[in-house]
């Protein structure tokens, strides 16, 4: 299984190139995750695309039409993992502990954004994942999901 992780789009409308990186690395994953600051209902409903879209708010996803449909967190299972989603909150060098806190160790992944920088690491016993900032840098994550609930995350720079 194949979890694409996208966050902090900050897009006021599609770009041309958003095709491109949607083609190559997000319409074949069986998940797609966006971790936040998607900004624009334009861009949420282009993401619509995908079958498997989930979205969490940000503290950037003010428009109207965003706001009250998205929520701060989700909680999903994957095959035998719980995963969690959440964009972050607080100071950048503190949001992966605030954020592995406040999901706990019982969350086998747990999926955030905010910072815009690009994190694979396990924080108080929860493995954690931010693709960095696709719309700032073309950064996104690749996690699969293997034999016996095993992990790996590939980063990719889109552009």
């Amino acid at each position: 299984m194949i979890i694409a992780v996208i966050s902090d789009t900050h897009m006021g409308s599609v770009p041309s190139w958003l095709d491109d990186v949607y083609s190559t690395w997000l319409a074949s994953a069986d998940v797609l995750v966006h971790c936040g600051d998607i900004t624009s209902f334009d861009t949420w409903s282009y993401f619509m695309q995908h079958d498997n879209f989930l979205c969490v708010r940000g503290n950037c996803d003010w428009d109207p039409q965003l706001a009250d449909m998205l929520r701060p967190t989700l909680s999903l299972k994957l095959g035998t993992l719980t995963v969690g989603v959440t964009h972050g909150w607080g100071p950048r060098p503190q949001v992966p502990v605030a954020v592995a806190r406040s999901f706990g160790p019982e969350y086998d992944l747990v999926c955030y954004g905010h910072t815009h920088a690009r994190d694979w690491s396990v924080v108080e016993g929860v493995q954690l994942v931010n693709p960095g900032s696709l719309g700032e840098s073309g950064s996104l994550a690749l996690v699969t999901i293997g034999e016996g609930a095993s992990m790996s995350c590939e980063f990719v720079s889109a552009f």
